[in-house]
């Protein structure tokens, strides 16, 4: 939590029990970017007072955040039970988006499986075809597209995803600066 504004040690006592995490504050940005460039964070709220634009278009607290979620609070007149509710939010938004991104590899990689096995069967029938083929050789591809046509029908099955993500409840222990 990056703010100068009085106060702000209970605000991060507040967010560390509400979430069950470690909280760092800093008093500046000159502390912010220190803290972000020592160490990479799950979320990084920032005073709206301390947000300015450099020549860039982009604010270097801004750039230098890596992969955490950016929260800009106006501390003047928001207190910590909005603030709270920001962090409750951007924390559930990051969770919907991964699971987004890993439904999505996962579509991904089951289509490219499907168009290798496709390949793998329609070889082996093609080889198959042949006439040059020995009997041993031809159990051999009947075989290897057989076992093709299982793999595609297991693709074909709806993913499911491992029992652990499901008894997931809450949101697990993250850091903030």
């Amino acid at each position: 939590m990056i703010t100068g504004i009085a106060g702000a040690e209970n605000c991060a006592a507040v967010l560390a029990k509400q979430f069950n995490m470690t909280v760092e504050t800093a008093a500046d940005r000159q502390e912010g970017l220190a803290a972000l460039l020592r160490k990479s964070f799950t979320l990084v709220v920032i005073d709206d007072s301390l947000i300015e634009p450099s020549n860039e278009g982009g604010d270097v607290l801004l750039r230098n955040a890596g992969l955490a979620i950016p929260l800009e609070i106006n501390f003047a007149i928001s207190g910590c039970g909005r603030l709270v509710r920001e962090v409750r939010s951007a924390l559930h938004r990051r969770t919907h988006e991964q699971s987004v991104a890993a439904k999505a590899v996962a579509a991904s990689m089951q289509s490219d499986m499907r168009d290798m096995i496709t390949g793998l069967v329609l070889h082996a029938q093609l080889a198959l075809g042949d006439p040059a083929v020995s009997p041993q050789l031809a159990e051999k591809l009947r075989t290897i597209s057989d076992l093709a046509g299982k793999l595609r029908g297991k693709l074909d099955q709806p993913p499911s995803l491992p029992a652990a993500m499901h008894a997931r409840q809450g949101i697990p222990p993250v850091h903030i600066v």
